[in-house]
C-alpha cells in the first residue's frame, strides 16, 4: 500500500470516529478543535476527509494482488 493510500485511509478512518463521536455522544471533534462547523478550516477539514472516503472508494476495487507488490517506501 503507497503512502498516499495509507494518507487517505487514516483520514478516512478519522472521518468515521469523527461520525461515530457524532452518531453516539452529539459531539463533532473537528469543529471543537477548529471552531465550529462553519469555521473555514473545519470546512477544509470536512472536505479534505472527505475527498480521502471518495478514494478509499477507489480501493475496494483494486486486485489485493496489487495492494500486497506495490513496493514499499519503509
Amino acid at each position: 500500500m503507497s503512502g498516499f493510500q495509507r494518507t487517505a485511509l487514516t483520514l478516512a478512518i478519522i472521518g468515521a470516529i469523527n461520525w461515530g463521536l457524532i452518531g453516539f455522544f452529539r459531539f463533532d471533534l473537528v469543529a471543537a478543535l477548529f471552531g465550529g462547523q462553519a469555521a473555514m478550516f473545519s470546512r477544509i477539514i470536512y472536505a479534505i476527509v472527505g475527498l480521502a472516503g471518495l478514494y478509499c472508494i477507489s480501493l475496494l476495487f483494486k486486485p489485493s494482488e496489487e495492494l500486497e507488490r506495490a513496493p514499499r517506501t519503509e
